[in-house]
């Protein structure tokens, strides 16, 4: 089922002085990989749950990357690298997903937003940019109505 009407068209884009937030495809792996790879501590610290591991590959990484891209296609989901402004290195992702999606309580919410930023993101502080960011651009372009994140841990929240 559709995450959002079919009527809605689908933002691809997003873009802030920090950074860009724009859809994620198989295209952007090898940036992804890295990414991931290098701060696999604090997205699980901070987003929660069992992924990723020091085990992952490029090429599941890939096979991951290819099924983010058919559910932004059928509107069943949407993945979103944040990239650099010159887009040269991949600074997290977002992700709308249905309530529940990821198991956390998301009762009553039309969405279930989660999101990651890699270790020298976070540091410099981008974690809580991202999150005022993310927060405006659902206000401003998005259709959902109550938005459910399940990060563990949220700008504001104790960590």
């Amino acid at each position: 089922m559709p995450l959002v009407p079919v009527a809605f068209a689908v933002p691809e884009r997003f873009e802030h002085p920090e950074f860009v937030i724009r859809k994620l495809t198989v295209n952007d792996t090898a940036l992804d990989y890295k990414a991931v790879m290098s701060s696999i501590g604090i997205i699980g610290r901070t987003r929660g749950g069992d992924w990723p591991t020091a085990a992952l590959t490029l090429a599941e990484d890939r096979v991951d990357l290819a099924e983010h891209e058919r559910e932004f296609e059928a509107r069943i989901g949407f993945a979103y690298t944040v990239v650099s402004p010159d887009e040269t290195e991949c600074l997290g992702c977002v992700y709308f997903y249905p309530p529940g999606h990821r198991g956390a309580a998301t009762a009553g919410a039309d969405v279930d937003v989660s999101f990651w930023v890699t270790h020298a993101a976070y540091d410099n502080g981008l974690y809580r940019v991202l999150f005022d960011a993310i927060e405006g651009w659902l206000d401003a372009a998005w259709p959902f109505r109550k938005v459910a994140y399940s990060n563990v841990v949220l700008p504001g929240s104790p960590a």
